[in-house]
């Protein structure tokens, strides 16, 4: 008896102990990470103090326009560049000065870096041979593990040259995954594929995240896939973080102007307005103000831009309050939606409507910036002061 109470308390302390491992399994920090380039003299910021924690097993995005840092972050995170200030934790531990094959890492390139000489069964099972004393035969059986998961058994025979560009992705995926990494680190590995191959992929990486839950960093500067793919995303630029959120957060609240322009597709529409009392002025036009949003601007500039996402106009009978005339110049019909194209003040814009309505160019309409839907941003910092609200939204599956 005593001996089994014995047995049973040592397996309750080991349980235990795989929990708390599990539960930080994968949680990485970056802590004033700083990567400065040294170019002919001339110090270039790629990463400038950048500070994230990157939680257990979620899928965050770090998304940006070219140059912004996203790939320089994820190379100092893998240790192919080597930080020039900060720390990075794999789990409290600094993994900052450690050589990449130390971190317990596994990367996934834009280029996907196959050996053309190599069968795929090679190609998956080539890192276990060079960084584990495992036996040829459980080399081979994780190889074979790999490619059901990966639904590519009848190509492990293959050369890459014979595989198309999504099996070629799949295989650079498999070799990644048999290492059983704690983190994955993903640079824009879509980017080389058609827009019908990157949509399926995208959803295979997500589907094939959420069954692992292994903690993975996506760099990307396709803000549609930022939106579809992370869990939360991380938006840079100039090698600083602008926000970062869940997806819907950082598109109804943004933190400041860039990050309104740079998610959502088409992107936002930007007017200069002064603030004057209840009303915002424009050069051609003056918007009336509810005394909530009047009170929002209590701290702001009087200088002003006035943010409306073209999914959020509305065209309005001529005796609707706040209705801006103006005729539709260019019409782009996309089959579910319909893009328009209008001029306020010499500047272009875009609405958006239901493509089941026609909409021709040369007609006049009457537009409307619905109060709840407009965002305010000071007109010299380009910071946010006032969002829309983020509603919560009924369970479909309940309506």
């Amino acid at each position: 008896m005593r001996l089994c109470a014995g047995v049973d308390l040592l397996l309750q302390i080991v349980n235990h102990v795989v929990l708390e491992i599990s539960d930080t399994m994968g949680r990485l920090q970056l802590n004033d990470l700083t990567k400065v380039f040294d170019s002919g003299g001339n110090d270039i910021v790629a990463v400038n103090d950048l500070n994230l924690d990157i939680r257990d097993g979620e899928l965050l995005v770090l998304v940006g326009p070219s140059g912004c840092g996203k790939s320089t972050t994820l190379r100092c995170i893998a240790g192919l560049e080597r930080a020039t200030s900060g720390q990075i934790l794999l789990y409290d531990r600094d993994i900052t000065h450690l050589k990449p094959k130390e971190r317990q890492m596994a990367m996934v390139f834009q280029n996907y870096a196959l050996y053309p000489h190599m069968s795929v069964r090679k190609n998956i099972g080539y890192g276990l041979k060079i960084t584990t004393d495992l036996s040829r035969e459980e080399r081979g059986q994780r190889v074979e593990e790999t490619a059901e998961l990966l639904e590519i058994e009848d190509l492990l025979d293959k050369k890459p040259s014979d595989l198309s560009g999504g099996q070629q992705q799949r295989v650079a995926l498999g070799r990644a995954i048999i290492r059983e990494p704690d983190v994955f680190l993903m640079d824009e590995p879509l980017s080389n594929l058609d827009a019908k191959l990157r949509t399926t992929m995208r959803t295979e990486i997500q589907q094939l995240q959420q069954d692992m839950g292994i903690t993975t960093i996506y760099v990307t500067h396709d803000q549609t896939e930022a939106m579809t793919m992370g869990d939360r995303i991380a938006i840079l630029d100039g090698g600083e973080l602008q926000q970062v959120g869940e997806p819907l957060k950082c598109y109804h609240q943004p933190t400041n102007q860039f990050v309104a322009g740079f998610i959502g597709s088409p992107s936002m529409n930007f007017l200069p307005v002064t603030h004057d009392g209840e009303t915002l002025e424009h050069d051609t036009f003056t918007y009336t103000i509810s005394t909530e949003t009047v009170d929002s601007l209590a701290d702001a500039s009087r200088e002003l831009t006035l943010g409306i996402r073209p999914e959020h106009i509305q065209l309005a009978e001529s005796d609707r309050g706040n209705a801006i005339e103006t005729t539709i110049q260019v019409v782009e019909p996309m089959g579910e939606v319909t893009y328009g194209y209008f001029e306020i003040g010499g500047e272009t814009y875009t609405v958006s409507i239901d493509g089941e309505y026609r909409m021709e160019a040369g007609t006049q309409v009457d537009i409307v910036f619905p109060e709840e839907k407009i965002h305010l941003f000071d007109g010299r910092t380009g910071a946010a002061v006032k969002n829309t609200k983020l509603e919560a939204v009924a369970d479909p599956l309940q309506v």
